[in-house]
């Protein structure tokens, strides 16, 4: 089962995944980290969501290719999190809703690569990433 932790994240975007949850929530947004690191195995089943499985597609990346498979000296240390916000406790995964946004500017503010932004070449509206210039 793909990680929500924090500490599953690589150490450079540890504390940025936490600023990204006090701003959001001091902006009234209550954000859920639904994933931090998933192993290739998780990644490939995903992968094959709405191509050779049923469901929608939900990532473009294979096993290996994206920042949630990441690992330093064998442990996890993803340079993504995927999160969505909670609306009176249900997630919101409408992203017409304005938390979204709110959450795509505390992200680049912080200097994350947010999928959602609309220049992104690719929408996914969840996923924060760390930015290519950290190690």
């Amino acid at each position: 089962m793909a990680s929500r932790r924090i500490e599953d994240l690589h150490p450079d975007l540890q504390p940025l995944a936490t600023a990204f949850m006090r701003r959001c929530q001091d902006a009234g947004v209550d954000p859920l980290i639904t994933c931090t690191y998933r192993s290739g195995q998780e990644q490939d089943e995903l992968y094959a969501q709405g191509r050779t499985k049923p469901g929608p597609r939900v990532t473009n990346a294979r096993a290996g290719l994206s920042a949630h498979n990441v690992t330093i000296q064998g442990k996890p240390a993803a340079r993504a999190f995927d999160v969505v916000p909670m609306v009176g406790g249900k997630p919101q995964w409408d992203v017409s809703h304005p938390h979204w946004q709110t959450m795509g500017k505390i992200g680049m503010e912080l200097g994350l690569n947010w999928y959602g932004r609309p220049n992104a070449p690719f929408r996914e509206f969840p996923h924060f990433e760390l930015a290519k210039g950290y190690q």
